[in-house]
């Protein structure tokens, strides 16, 4: 046997089945972002992927798996959008309160231009919680999510420096409750009203009233 030639035809053999893997996994992604999780099932994905439903229980075990690699894939997905937006001199030449004001802005973004993935997200997090998923297996997920925060620290620290944004609160807890907040209030305008009650015929706006609340909250006076 020539190894050599062993050797490359594992090695094409290797990455012709990682394409069908990545295929599936975009394929998923497609079908709940279309469907929502519950309706889609394994042999949906296997009938629209063409990978063949054993093939994709031998490599995710389960939906579960599925689901949770097509999240990754997605929230990766998202993450390259933002790539180099907030490192380029329009953005980090403005003062650190225009800079915070922006980023605060991009759960509008999310809103706006991305509300098939929120609302997916939502449906994402109760998945998670009925299938009683174990944390170690969401780490691979949780490295994709998007961390905003060493972005808003940045501005934040160019705030205080410029005179722009006051000094005298944690900053660190002001991050984790608004960007809890948003993300929530995001989701829940998404998800659609449930009670008689519920109106978010205003939904941006109300977004944008987080958004102009957390910035005087931050604007340094006087």
């Amino acid at each position: 046997m020539d190894y050599q030639n062993f050797q490359q035809d594992l090695m094409q053999d290797t990455n012709a089945r990682n394409r069908r893997m990545e295929k599936a996994i975009t394929v998923s992604a497609d079908l709940f972002l279309q469907n929502g999780i519950e309706p889609v099932k394994m042999t949906d994905i296997a009938d629209a992927s063409g990978v063949g439903v054993a093939t994709l229980y031998r490599y995710y075990g389960a939906k579960t798996g599925m689901v949770i690699a097509a999240m990754t894939y997605l929230w990766e997905q998202l993450k390259a959008m933002f790539d180099g937006v907030f490192e380029s001199d329009v953005f980090t030449k403005q003062t650190g309160l225009k800079q915070l004001t922006d980023l605060m802005r991009m759960y509008l973004v999310l809103y706006d231009a991305h509300a098939d993935f929120m609302r997916l997200l939502a449906e994402f997090d109760q998945f998670i919680i009925r299938e009683n998923v174990p944390q170690a297996a969401l780490a691979d997920y949780e490295k994709a999510v998007i961390n905003f925060y060493p972005l808003f620290d940045t501005a934040y620290k160019t705030g205080i420096a410029d005179g722009t944004v006051r000094e005298d609160f944690s900053f660190p807890l002001f991050y984790l409750t608004y960007a809890h907040a948003m993300m929530e209030l995001t989701k829940k305008l998404l998800q659609g009203e449930l009670l008689p009650s519920d109106d978010f015929s205003m939904g941006r706006k109300e977004l944008e009233t987080m958004i102009e609340t957390a910035a005087f909250f931050v604007r340094k006076t006087g």
